[in-house]
């Protein structure tokens, strides 16, 4: 049987483990992610009225 243990010890109880949600509550990313979703809307409402 082949061992999947990463041999890493589990965080201590006081540091949680930081995932997803913590990468997308950072201002830097939303402001990018603001942007970029915005660019798209502009381009789609292009699209579907002036074309």
């Amino acid at each position: 049987m082949v061992d999947t243990s990463r041999g890493d010890a589990p965080a201590p109880p006081g540091e949680e483990p930081r995932g997803c949600l913590f990468a997308l509550s950072q201002p830097p990313l939303m402001i990018f992610l603001a942007v970029v979703g915005s660019l798209l809307l502009m381009a789609a409402l292009h699209d579907l009225f002036l074309l």
